[in-house]
């Protein structure tokens, strides 16, 4: 009955037909797109992200980083010399297991290496060594937050270890292409998603949050934009109800932006597809029902549209075999006992510790702070390569221990942060040290130096980098705070704040509603200059019309080059208005 309510409301013959094959059975609750109205989109990625280890899969060769020379960091067996073996890297290893405990992942305590045979100009052996038939680590799970939704479940089928390809490129003037074999058999894990993301948001959140897990781990850096992270997305539609739709891959995605239009296009393409498909058939039963054709496809940057790569009678026959010259991986109980006492902290958890200890810190900081920490920051065979989070706690324990973590987030996500963005640097590559930082704050939370005086120090030391103590730098630029003096006495505001009404005088004149302290004699003399340099605005003043009081200030804070307190030169300036009137 409920599926006869399902298709009467479609009024689709091809649904119809959809339901005399077994419905595909969906654990999650649909909820309708308005893109696609009446139809359920199916997402499974495939993720392949570059080891970060300092060797390479199954050689000794280091692995290269973006800026080397071609064909630098090869050894004969990267180029498949006859005669060459294979050694396996055991730290690519350690950092596979360390992401399949982060996945929850079952390891499999015995796993194989396969040989997948295809001939391409970037793969110089003719085939590419794998873990077709024995994985890693099977049957693990990824809880995603996403935006503006429900947090939703990943389920993760396999992790599977494998070597990665040179990288061709071709010449348009030449009409050549040429090989780069730096990156031949660079470690790579294959992370393959069971189909449970169903919107291009979800499979975007999806990635970030594995992108995250994997620089937490160590695993990886995750730069998609240099090629160390990409994805492979299998996209089906059917209506809602039916069974699940033949998918469509389309390879090889570097970008979180791109492909999440690549999704969104495939699923409105294979939709118009089926309904025109169904509507030639008419009325008339067709047996199959219609259905997408299977095809790898690409996806366009520039018109953000997939297009045909081939079809599944194109598609190679890879002819998997075990690879005779690797043996069996054992994994013992012991090395996943080792490895799980040393897992590092996983951005979520890493969030609630830093929200239970630094309460002052803003959610919002910290979330830029774990974004921040980037692959750049990733060491070696997972070793910690330290990052924002790492500095802002080294930061925030400094000194005596007392400084306000909400303040130093502050300074660090705006300023600090913001500053070498502006220079377009790294953060693994900032200059200051947590020690100047600190001492900066410091300088700024004792009113030693004006809030406006402690940018310009960050970029000055930004632009010149040394070990120099903050305060010595500051000394020298000479941006100590004209700093104001409290002899006890209350200022003429405060006093004008204090006397009757009657007079005229006090009735007339600006004041603040409470004692403020005196300023210094350099401060008084800046004060006193600004007040004869703009005279119309002195006038003003001393007229009753407090708002010109903002352009008598502004002109002492120019004067001194941020050094001066505004509230000092506030209570100064009312100090000499009101002298003038009595």
């Amino acid at each position: 009955m409920h599926r006869r309510r399902i298709v009467r409301s479609l009024g689709s013959p091809f649904v119809a037909r959809l339901f005399q094959c077994r419905a595909f059975h969906d654990a999650r609750e649909y909820k309708e797109d308005k893109r696609w109205p009446g139809w359920q989109v199916v997402v499974g990625i495939e993720t392949h992200a570059q080891i970060k280890s300092r060797r390479k899969l199954f050689s000794h060769a280091p692995n290269a980083g973006p800026d080397d020379a071609p064909n630098t960091h090869v050894v004969p067996f990267d180029a498949a010399f006859p005669g060459t073996l294979p050694r396996l890297n055991p730290k690519c290893v350690d950092l596979g297991l360390r992401t399949a405990l982060a996945l929850n992942c079952s390891i499999n305590r015995r796993s194989t290496f396969d040989r997948k045979h295809y001939f391409y100009s970037d793969l110089p052996s003719g085939y590419q060594i794998t873990q077709q038939y024995s994985p890693l680590a099977m049957n693990g799970a990824l809880q995603v937050d996403v935006p503006e939704a429900e947090p939703i479940t990943v389920r993760i089928k396999q992790i599977q270890l494998e070597q990665d390809t040179a990288k061709s490129t071709f010449d348009a003037r030449t009409q050549t292409s040429r090989i780069d074999l730096n990156r031949a058999g660079a470690g790579l894990m294959e992370i393959v998603s069971e189909p449970d993301i169903r919107s291009p948001e979800e499979a975007g959140a999806y990635v970030r949050t594995l992108q995250a897990m994997l620089r937490a781990m160590g695993a990886s850096d995750g730069n998609m934009e240099q090629g160390s992270m990409r994805c492979d997305v299998n996209v089906s539609v059917a209506p809602v109800g039916a069974p699940l739709g033949t998918r469509c891959e389309i390879k090889n995605l570097n970008s979180i932006k791109f492909m999440m239009a690549a999704i969104t296009h495939e699923a409105h393409r294979q939709i118009e597809l089926l309904t025109s498909l169904t509507a030639a058939s008419g009325s008339e039963p067709v047996q199959p029902p219609p259905s997408v054709p299977q095809e790898t496809r690409g996806f366009d940057e520039h018109s953000f549209t997939t297009f045909r790569l081939r079809t599944k009678e194109d598609a190679p026959d890879y002819r998997y075999m075990p690879d005779p010259n690797l043996g069996v991986v054992h994994i013992s109980e012991d090395r996943i006992a080792a490895i799980r006492e040393t897992l590092p902290a996983l951005p979520q958890h890493t969030r609630a510790r830093l929200l239970t200890r630094y309460p002052s810190a803003r959610p919002a900081g910290l979330d830029v702070l774990l974004a921040v920490d980037s692959g750049n920051a990733v060491g070696w065979d997972g070793e910690a390569g330290g990052g924002a989070v790492g500095w802002f706690e080294a930061v925030c324990s400094g000194g005596d221990g007392s400084r306000d973590a909400g303040i130093v987030l502050n300074w660090l996500t705006h300023e600090l942060l913001g500053q070498l963005a502006e220079r377009n640097v790294p953060f693994s590559q900032n200059t200051i040290s947590t020690a100047q930082f600190g001492e900066l704050i410091d300088l700024v939370s004792g009113k030693v130096i004006t809030g406006t005086s402690g940018k310009f120090l960050l970029r000055h030391m930004l632009a010149h980098p040394s070990n120099r103590p903050t305060r010595e730098v500051a000394e020298e630029l000479e941006l100590i705070a004209l700093a104001p003096s409290n002899g006890g006495r209350m200022s003429a505001s405060a006093r004008l704040a204090h006397t009757p009404a009657t007079s005229s005088a006090s009735s007339s004149s600006p004041h603040l509603p409470t004692p403020q302290p005196t300023a210094t004699p350099e401060l008084h003399a800046l004060c006193a200059a600004a007040v004869a340099a703009l005279p119309r605005e002195a006038a003003a003043l001393r007229a009753g019309h407090t708002n010109v009081l903002n352009k008598l200030v502004g002109h002492v804070m120019r004067a001194s080059r941020g050094r001066a307190d505004a509230l000092a030169v506030r209570a100064a300036l009312e100090e000499i208005i009101c002298s003038a009137n009595s």
